[in-house]
C-alpha cells in the first residue's frame, strides 16, 4: 500500500497526515461520535468516502448546519422505508431537509391517519435500532430506471437530471453529474433492506439517528405544481439529542400557543372567510382598533419625519407594469388581467412604486424639493398558490406601508442613514427590540448599472448599517437585480427571527420612467431611488405583534384598554360614571354589567387579555377609588379616580407593558 497524505482542517487549524490508500473520511476521525459525513474540496462527502493525495479534509459535526441537513436527510430515508414496508403500494416522491425537519412526499391509495403515523413512526424505531447501513452506489441513467422502473416519480427525477430545483427538493435527488443511489444495508448480513435515489450524503448508519417524531401530514401537489397529481406529505423533526428534541417540540407548543390564526378567532380579531377566499382577510372591530392605532401611529411619525401622503389606485392598465418591468420579471405573481375599455388590460396592483413614480414625473421638479419622501399606506394584490398561503403572514391582499424616497446622489448617504434610524426606532416603538441587519450585495449573473455605483451604493450601505451598531450579516449576491438592500431582521419573545423591513436602493426604476429634475447649473440629472417597506404589510406586522405578545397586547395597542368590573349591582353606574371619563380622555374602556359573577367577569378579561380591570365595591364606591387587578393577578386597591385615570392615561402614552 502506498502512503496518502492529507490535509485535515479544523477552523483555522490544519493538521498533515500520512495514511494508507484506502483510508475512509470515518477512519480520519475515529472516536469522534459528533462527526457525522466529511468536506473534500468543499463538496461533502459521507465517512465511507476513500480519502486521496493531497485532499483537504474537513470534518462536519452533526450539529452544524450541514450536519443537520444529512441527520434530516437521513432520517427521511428511514421514513420511507417505514412507509414502505407498511404500505407496498406507496410510490415514492421526494424527501428533502427543510428548516428544522424533513418531509416525504408518497402517491398512496388514501391520505395517512393519525394511527398511521403512529405506525409508520414505530417502524422507523424498529430500522432505527437495526442499525443499517447507507451504502454509496453509482449507477448509470440506464441503470437506474431499470432499478426503478416502478417507481413513476423517480423516473421523472432522472429525466431532469442537470435541471432539478433546490425550490421543489428534486436536487436533492438529482444533480448535473453522475447518478447514485443509496442502499441501505442489514448491518450483519449485508443484505439490501431498502433504496432509494438519492445525491447524499447520509450518515453510516441508522444508528447514527439520536432522536426523531413525526409531526402531522398534509397533501402536496408534485413537485409544487398544481398540474400534478396530488401526493401525500409526511412531515417529521430530527436532532442531535433527546434533550434538543424535546426543547424543540417544546418550542413548537408555545409557538402554536401563540398562533395568530388561532389568536385572531379566540380574540375575535379577524377572519379568513371562505366565501372571500384564501389570503383574504376581513378585520372586525377589535382588529380595526389594533389596526387603526398602529397605523394612526405610524402616520404620525412619519409626518415628523417629512413624509408626504399619497394614495393610488388598486388597478392600473398593463402598459405601466410594461414600463415598470413586473410583466417581464414578476407575472406569475400578479392576478390575470381584466380587459376593459374596448380590450385594454388591467391588472390590480402587485406594487406601489411604479404609480409613485407617475407621481414624481407629474410634474418638473427641481433639486430644492429633494430628497421627495413619498409615503402610502397602498393596498396591493399577489397570486400566491394556496399550499403557500399562511393566514396575515402569507397573504393575497394586503396593505403595505410604502415609502419611495427620491434624492439627488450627494444626498443619499445621508438619507439612507436617516431612514434605518427611523425603520429601527419606529419597531422599537412598537415592542420589536432584538435586531440584526442583512446587507444583499450583487448577483454577478443578474444586475443593471454599473461595477462603480454597485460598489459605491454597497459600501455606502454597510456603512450605514455599521453605524447602528447591530450585527450585520452579508447575503453575497441576494440582492434583486436593480439595487443592494438592507433588511432588518427581528426576534421576537420567543426567538423567532422575521424580516421586517427593507431598505432598497433602485438603479432601475428611474431609467425605465425616465426620472429627472433640474440640478443646480440647470442640467437635468436622474434621481436616486430607495425603496422603504417598513412593516413589510399591516397585516403581516399585525401577525408578528399579535404572536410576539401573545395577544397580550401593550395598553396603547390593546382594543379594550380597561374593563369594568362590579363586585355587585349597585356598582355598575358607579363604574360608567368612571368609563365615561376615562372615554374623554380618549381611552377604551368598557364596563361588564352582565349578569354573569364577578370571578366569571374576571376569567373572562382574562382570556380577552384587557391590560387593565377595574374592580369596584362598597368600599372603593364610598371613598371615590377603585381597584386595579393586572393580567398576572396581582391586584392595587384604593386607588383615587384622578389617579386611576392619570395611570392609565400614561401607560398608553408610554406605549409601556403592564
Amino acid at each position: 500500500m502506498s502512503d496518502v497524505r492529507v490535509i485535515i482542517q479544523r477552523d483555522s487549524e490544519r493538521e498533515e497526515r500520512v495514511v494508507t490508500t484506502g483510508t475512509t473520511a470515518a477512519d480520519l476521525f475515529t472516536g469522534e461520535r459528533t462527526v457525522v459525513a466529511a468536506r473534500v474540496a468543499g463538496e461533502l462527502k459521507d465517512l465511507a468516502y476513500e480519502v486521496k493525495d493531497g485532499e483537504e479534509v474537513e470534518p462536519v459535526e452533526i450539529s452544524s448546519e450541514d450536519g443537520l441537513n444529512i441527520l434530516r436527510h437521513s432520517t427521511a430515508h428511514v421514513m420511507a422505508q417505514a412507509v414502505q414496508e407498511l404500505f407496498p403500494e406507496a410510490k415514492l416522491g421526494i424527501g428533502p431537509p427543510v428548516k428544522d425537519g424533513f418531509y416525504y412526499d408518497f402517491d398512496v391509495e388514501r391520505p395517512f391517519t393519525p394511527e398511521d403515523l403512529k405506525a409508520v413512526e414505530k417502524k422507523m424505531q424498529e430500522i432505527q435500532r437495526r442499525g443499517q447501513r447507507f451504502s454509496r452506489r453509482v449507477v448509470s441513467d440506464e441503470d437506474a430506471r431499470e432499478e426503478l422502473a416502478d417507481e413513476p416519480y423517480k423516473l421523472e427525477l432522472i429525466g431532469i437530471k442537470g435541471s432539478a430545483s433546490s425550490d421543489d427538493g428534486a436536487d436533492v435527488e438529482v444533480g448535473g453529474g453522475e447518478l447514485t443511489i443509496y442502499d441501505n444495508l442489514d448491518a450483519k448480513t449485508g443484505e439490501l433492506c431498502w433504496k432509494d435515489l438519492c445525491r447524499g450524503p447520509h450518515l453510516p448508519t441508522t444508528r447514527n439517528i439520536p432522536a426523531f417524531k413525526l409531526m402531522r401530514n398534509a397533501a402536496a401537489y408534485w413537485r409544487g405544481s398544481e398540474k400534478n397529481p396530488m401526493l401525500q406529505r409526511i412531515y417529521g423533526t430530527a436532532w442531535p439529542s433527546k434533550e434538543e428534541l424535546k426543547a424543540h417540540l417544546d418550542f413548537l407548543a408555545e409557538a402554536e400557543k401563540r398562533d395568530h390564526r388561532k389568536l385572531g378567532n379566540e380574540l375575535d380579531l379577524f377572519s379568513i372567510p371562505d366565501q372571500i377566499g384564501s389570503g383574504l382577510a376581513v378585520f372586525h372591530p377589535k382588529g380595526g382598533i389594533v389596526r387603526r392605532v398602529m397605523e394612526d401611529y405610524s402616520r404620525r411619525r412619519h409626518e415628523e419625519e417629512g413624509y408626504e401622503f399619497v394614495y393610488t389606485p388598486h388597478a392600473t392598465k398593463g402598459k405601466l407594469f410594461e414600463t415598470s418591468g413586473h410583466l417581464d420579471w414578476y407575472a406569475d405573481g400578479m392576478y390575470p388581467p381584466m380587459q376593459l375599455d374596448e380590450g385594454v388590460d388591467y391588472y390590480l396592483k402587485p406594487m406601489n412604486c411604479p404609480m409613485h413614480n407617475l407621481i414624481f414625473d407629474a410634474r418638473g421638479r427641481s433639486y430644492r424639493e429633494l430628497p421627495l419622501r413619498l409615503f402610502e399606506f397602498g393596498t396591493v394584490y399577489r397570486y400566491e398558490k394556496s399550499g403557500v398561503v399562511h393566514g396575515l403572514t402569507r397573504a393575497r391582499g394586503f396593505t403595505q406601508d410604502d415609502a419611495h424616497i427620491y434624492c439627488t446622489k450627494e444626498q443619499m448617504a445621508e438619507e439612507l442613514d436617516k431612514t434605518l434610524t427611523f425603520v429601527l426606532n419606529l419597531l422599537r416603538d412598537y415592542g420589536l427590540t432584538d435586531f440584526y441587519l442583512e446587507l444583499s450585495t450583487k448577483d454577478p449573473e443578474k444586475f443593471v448599472g454599473s461595477d462603480e455605483i454597485w460598489e459605491e451604493a454597497t459600501e455606502t450601505l454597510r456603512q450605514v448599517a455599521e453605524k447602528q451598531g447591530l450585527p450585520l450579516v452579508p447575503d453575497p449576491g441576494g440582492a434583486a437585480f436593480y439595487g443592494p438592500k438592507i433588511s432588518v431582521q427581528a426576534r421576537d419573545a420567543i426567538g423567532r427571527t422575521w424580516q421586517m423591513s427593507t431598505v432598497q436602493l433602485d438603479f432601475n426604476l428611474p431609467e425605465r420612467f425616465d426620472l429627472e429634475y433640474t440640478g443646480p447649473d440647470g442640467s437635468k440629472q436622474r434621481p436616486v431611488m430607495i425603496h422603504r417597506a417598513l412593516f413589510g404589510s399591516i397585516e403581516r406586522f399585525f401577525a408578528v405583534l399579535l404572536e410576539h405578545y401573545a395577544g397580550a397586547f401593550p395598553a396603547w395597542l390593546a382594543p379594550v384598554q380597561a374593563v369594568g368590573i362590579p363586585i355587585g349591582d349597585a356598582h355598575v353606574e358607579y363604574l360608567q360614571t368612571f368609563a365615561a371619563e376615562a372615554k374623554k380622555k380618549g381611552l377604551r374602556v368598557e364596563v361588564d354589567a352582565s349578569s354573569d359573577r364577578m370571578q366569571k367577569k374576571i376569567r373572562t378579561a382574562q382570556k380577552q387579555k384587557v391590560p387593565f380591570m377595574i374592580l369596584v365595591g362598597d368600599e372603593d364606591m364610598n371613598a371615590g377609588t377603585v381597584s386595579f387587578r393586572y393580567r398576572d393577578g396581582s391586584q392595587e386597591n384604593g386607588i383615587p379616580r384622578d389617579e386611576a385615570l392619570a395611570k392609565l392615561v400614561d401607560v398608553v402614552e408610554r406605549r409601556v407593558q403592564v
